[in-house]
């Protein structure tokens, strides 16, 4: 009699199964791929926009990989001998002689060249729009707050890899910019002289320039950033989809399309998005780095702009005014070090948000249903406000180009930048924030009176009003769904003194978070929405 086991059955059938079969009774990936499949993502056209970010990105490792196979990172001197006659002869870099070549000799090489350089600007846009829809609609609140921050450092990552790619072919134009940088690095007290020297590799521009930014941008950031990617998409799968307001939408439920409906979207996207980048490369030029010629300390190529992305920083150096202050024998570059700190604190502001926001607010439940951006007024303006400062810093790293088009002096422009930057975004915040109440407003009067239908109708007595007709109980959801804060008192949600001594003071921070609250949800910050009994009162439905 045997004592052992007995051998199981193996199942015949197709390879293809088997191998599944193989793979799930030790991997489990069965099990996850059909509860995967039951999972539901709703369908609507904004959540495109991450699916863009991941998608360029994925066209910039492809077209990277390419362009790293032909690249050199080198400063050494070669006498440039390659197709371009007008710089046959000259000495460049090596760095700058394989983009050359690249460019005109390696077959395809320009397109994905510039295929990889358009790529990485429509990612970076994408992130940013991608952040400002999260950021409107409230997708950062509890327990996304991690999720928001791990998009914020792609976003970050994303404009240090397109600093750092531009500057790779040791061009004179990406070397001008790289001057700025170094500038900037110079400004920071104590500590400036040794990063330049550890990032240039000496003095600037040294001679590991080009070997080292190439690390950081094929190997270190990458490494991070896919990191972040794994960590951004594990998170939003473990917390599930957000969903706009709606019938039967709630923080309990997600209303959506079937997974498999959704990545047959997901991968049309995906071929939009790359044939969309191989059409913008092959028709509009970008970064033609030989008519900038090879990079040379001495000289400064005129008209330089950066990419967009660092409009911004550039910006803010540019209509900054000279100041360098002396003490005690060592000289304040403040004409750098203030825009640095001022572009630093515009995205670390962004970054910290949605904890501003949770302190203010003491709402620690879970959100799965997206805020109306006219129901948070003061986080719009706050938002648009944002916006308005990045674009008019934006339009300062133009200021040249602008006197030279307009005729009008360099000085007159970058002087309209100074005011503007105090002046453009608390204005832009205050309309938005008006329009939004003015919104909410229109809502409030279209769940009380009803939706205007054009309709004249003349009364016995002579006079002149226009029918309304109610509204349907699916848009009355959408219009009243929403939860509206009370101001925190200075004692805190529970009691004048936060569940202390009654009589005790409340502390700074206290009185801090309280103020804030009433800023955001005290009187004139929002219009308080119809109660059920108002409704029934105006218009006589008693329904549920």
């Amino acid at each position: 009699m045997n004592g052992g086991s007995q051998e199981q059955p193996v199942r015949r059938g197709p390879a293809g199964e088997r191998i599944a079969d193989w793979a799930s009774g030790r991997l489990g990936t069965r099990s996850r791929w059909r509860n995967g499949a039951r999972r539901a993502f709703p369908d609507h056209w904004s959540f495109l926009l991450g699916e863009i970010c991941l998608y360029s990105l994925v066209v910039i490792v492809v077209t990277g990989v390419y362009l790293t196979l032909f690249f050199h990172p080198s400063m050494k001197e070669v006498t440039y001998q390659g197709s371009y006659a007008p710089l046959r002869g000259q000495r460049v870099s090596e760095a700058f002689d394989s983009t050359l070549h690249i460019s005109f000799e390696v077959r395809g090489g320009l397109l994905i060249r510039q295929v990889h350089h358009w790529a990485a600007l429509v990612f970076v846009a994408a992130m940013l729009v991608h952040m400002m829809r999260v950021f409107f609609t409230g997708a950062f609140r509890k327990p996304r707050e991690l999720n928001w921050v791990f998009g914020f450092l792609l976003l970050v990552l994303g404009m240090f890899a397109g600093l750092t790619g531009y500057d790779l072919p040791d061009d004179l134009l990406s070397g001008t910019g790289l001057a700025v940088v170094n500038g900037t690095l110079l400004s920071l007290p104590i500590v400036g002289t040794y990063v330049s020297m550890f990032l240039f590799g000496g003095e600037f521009p040294g001679d590991d320039l080009v070997a080292r930014f190439n690390t950081l941008h094929v190997l270190v950031i990458p490494a991070l950033m896919a990191g972040l990617v794994v960590a951004h998409v594990v998170l939003a799968l473990r917390h599930r989809h957000t969903q706009y307001p709606g019938p039967g939408r709630d923080n309990r439920n997600v209303v959506g399309l079937p997974a498999k409906v959704r990545a047959v979207k997901s991968a049309g996207l995906f071929l939009l998005v790359a044939g969309g980048l191989v059409v913008v490369a092959a028709v509009a030029q970008i970064n033609p780095v030989w008519q900038y010629g090879p990079h040379r300390a001495d000289q400064v190529s005129a008209g330089s702009q950066p990419d967009w992305y660092m409009g911004v920083a550039d910006g803010l150096l540019r209509v900054m005014p000279g100041w360098e202050p002396h003490f005690w024998g060592h000289t304040l570059a403040l004409d750098n070090l203030i825009p640095l700190l001022v572009g630093a604190g515009l995205f670390l502001a962004m970054g910290v948000y949605p904890f501003i926001e949770a302190w203010v607010t003491g709402d620690h439940r879970d959100q799965h249903v997206l805020d109306r951006p006219r129901n948070r007024p003061v986080r719009t303006g706050l938002g648009a406000a944002w916006i308005a400062f990045y674009l008019v810093a934006l339009v300062g790293a133009a200021n040249d180009i602008i006197a030279v088009r307009l005729h009008v002096g360099v000085e007159s422009v970058t002087w309209a930048v100074r005011v503007a930057l105090f002046v453009v975004p608390p204005a832009v915040h205050s309309v938005a924030r008006r329009w939004a109440l003015g919104l909410q407003r229109a809502d409030r009067d279209d769940v009380l009176h009803g939706r205007e239908t054009g309709t004249i109708r003349r009364l016995p007595d002579g006079e002149f009003v226009e029918v309304h007709e109610p509204l349907s109980r699916e848009r009355l959801y959408v219009l009243t769904q929403h939860e509206q804060y009370r101001p925190i008192g200075p004692g805190g949600p529970g009691g004048p003194a936060g569940g202390g001594d009654p009589g005790a003071a409340p502390s700074p921070v206290r009185r801090l978070r309280a103020r804030l609250s009433r800023r955001f949800y005290g009187e004139g910050a929002q219009i308080t929405k119809p109660t059920a009994r108002e409704y029934r009162a105006l218009t006589g439905d008693h329904r549920d």
